[in-house]
C-alpha cells in the first residue's frame, strides 16, 4: 500500500493575479471555487476570460461552484520538472457539475487507487505565502 497524495508545501510557481483573475484568487483564499458564466448564452467559462468562448458575449458574471465534479483525466508525476514540487503528485482534469473543466491536483488517495469518472470535491490549501490552491479529493 502506498501513501496518500498530499497538497504541495512551500513556494510554488504560479501565475500572478491580474485584474481578470483576482476574483478567482480572492475567493480561493476564502475557500470558495468560482467561475464565470455568460449572461447571454449561460455558458460556463473557465479559466477567467473577457469574452465568452461560446457566443463572444462580454457580460460574464462570477458564480460560486459546488466544488463537485468527476475525474476526467490524470497522470502521476514521480520525477518533477522543478524541485519546487514534491513527488508524487497527480495533476488532473475534473469535469465540474456546472459544465466546465478544471485543472488541479488530486489529494487524499493513493496513486494506484485513482479511477476515471470517480466523484471528487474541492478542498483548499495554503501553499507558500498566502496562495490558496484548490485541490480535489475523492468523495
Amino acid at each position: 500500500m502506498s501513501t496518500l497524495l498530499v497538497p504541495q508545501r512551500g513556494e510554488l510557481p504560479h501565475p500572478v493575479p491580474r485584474a481578470l483573475s483576482a476574483p478567482f484568487w480572492k475567493q480561493c483564499a476564502q475557500g470558495k471555487l468560482v467561475f464565470q458564466r455568460c449572461s447571454s448564452c449561460r455558458w460556463a467559462c473557465f479559466p477567467p476570460a473577457e469574452v465568452c468562448r461560446n457566443c463572444l458575449g462580454t457580460d460574464l458574471k462570477w458564480e460560486t461552484s459546488s466544488g463537485r465534479g468527476t475525474l476526467y483525466s490524470w497522470t502521476v508525476v514521480y520525477r518533477p520538472v522543478t524541485p519546487a514540487f514534491e513527488a508524487p503528485y497527480a495533476p488532473a482534469i475534473v469535469d465540474m457539475e456546472e459544465g466546465y473543466q478544471f485543472l488541479t491536483n488530486l489529494i487524499g488517495i493513493a496513486p494506484e487507487d485513482i479511477r476515471p469518472g470517480m466523484a471528487v470535491t474541492a478542498e483548499f490549501h495554503e501553499v507558500g505565502s498566502g496562495l490558496h490552491l484548490p485541490y480535489f479529493r475523492p468523495v
